[in-house]
């Protein structure tokens, strides 16, 4: 069963990424982190499921983030 966007959203936030609140259109939201290179972008609403490909864009950017804090 594929998450939910508000599922992303807390991951994300959990890891230490901010919202930036004057980035994104409609529902698109991007987040940034300090030690990852690349923003990531979510669309949808909070009650949405969740495409396969954005669970994986988070999955690999909150990996991203720790691999950087220890280094």
């Amino acid at each position: 069963m594929p998450k939910k966007i508000r599922e992303l959203k807390a991951i994300l936030r959990k890891a230490g990424f901010i919202c930036l609140k004057d980035r994104g259109k409609g529902s698109h939201t991007v987040w940034e982190h300090p030690n990852v290179e690349k923003n990531v972008i979510l669309s949808g609403k909070d009650g949405r499921d969740a495409q396969r490909y954005q669970e994986k864009r988070v999955e690999e950017a909150v990996k991203e983030a720790k691999k950087n804090e220890q280094s």
